[in-house]
């Protein structure tokens, strides 16, 4: 096997995108049969060299894992934690490899969040300019109706408390509960609490936050800390969406049946309308892994 730059195998491998994996080099984390690498210029033979992240062994077999994951609220959206409180690559059995979340959800949200060790889709998906669309339910404080003058604001885009501002969002009124009023949201970028900032900027509350939907792959009826395998369908979208086409190697392990069903969000006064997925869950591979109550910090969308 011939030799490649260190930081890309490290996003092959899925440890992370090439820019982070140059972070990651410079700042030590990453050994070289057993010595600390820290030059960009370093490059690597897969078949001769053992190459440690984290002191675990890395290796690029060609195989990539996507998984879909509801992330439970208290679970700290990355794959390793200093306090040892729980992050989400506990709730992967071991048997799927070493996968990482592709982006971040907030600590207190919840919903969909990708989980796979192919660096090369996890760095389209994150990139700002490809404008992958992430759709959010909202629940915000109070009932407010859709021509809201804040509501507006926030569909034409809102300075947030650090001085940026965001891009138009598409956000639709999907019910109230009398008291409160839930909103469906659709941002293409990903800032630190983005939503909730959002909503804040115009003086509104968001108290609960959950991703339904990453680009095309829906959370659907998914049970929180469950997951189950992406369909060759729905990997090959993920690529499409952010711009590219899936590289012929990358073979996913096990393949999902999915339909053509979907529903739409209802509106009016009631319960908070249900996404629904592509793919059943009954018989589709879903698996819970273990949730618990501990808490961190992470990022939405």
């Amino acid at each position: 096997m011939s030799e490649e730059r260190l930081q890309k195998f490290l996003a092959r491998a899925g440890v992370a995108s090439r820019r982070a994996a140059e972070r990651l080099i410079e700042q030590g984390f990453v050994k070289v049969n057993g010595k600390v690498v820290r030059e960009l210029g370093t490059k690597v033979d897969p078949s001769r060299d053992v190459v440690e992240f984290e002191g675990r062994r890395i290796e690029a077999d060609g195989r990539c894992a996507y998984l879909l994951l509801h992330k439970p609220p208290q679970v700290i959206s990355a794959s390793s934690d200093p306090d040892r409180r729980q992050v989400v690559t506990e709730l992967v059995p071991a048997e799927y490899g070493r996968l990482y979340p592709v982006g971040r959800l907030d600590w207190d949200s919840e919903g969909a969040l990708l989980m796979t060790n192919d660096g090369t889709l996890t760095q389209l998906l994150t990139h700002p300019r490809h404008e992958v669309p992430k759709t959010y339910s909202v629940k915000v404080q109070g009932v407010l109706g859709s021509s809201d003058d804040r509501i507006e604001q926030i569909r034409a885009g809102v300075r947030l408390d650090d001085g940026y501002r965001t891009r138009a969002a598409e956000v639709i009124r999907d019910c109230d509960t009398g008291r409160n009023t839930w909103f469906i949201v659709v941002v293409k970028e990903g800032k630190n609490r983005q939503i909730r900032r959002m909503f804040e900027a115009v003086g509104l509350r968001v108290t609960r936050l959950k991703r339904v939907a990453y680009g095309p792959v829906l959370l659907g009826e998914l049970p929180q800390g469950a997951f189950r395998k992406l369909s060759e369908d729905e990997v090959d979208q993920l690529y499409e969406v952010a711009g590219s086409k899936r590289p012929t190697l990358t073979a996913s392990r096990g393949r999902l049946t999915s339909s053509k069903k979907k529903n739409r969000p209802s509106s009016g006064r009631g319960k908070p309308a249900r996404s629904t997925t592509r793919s059943q869950n009954k018989g589709s591979g879903v698996r819970r892994g273990r949730s618990g109550g501990r808490g961190g910090r992470g990022t939405d969308g």
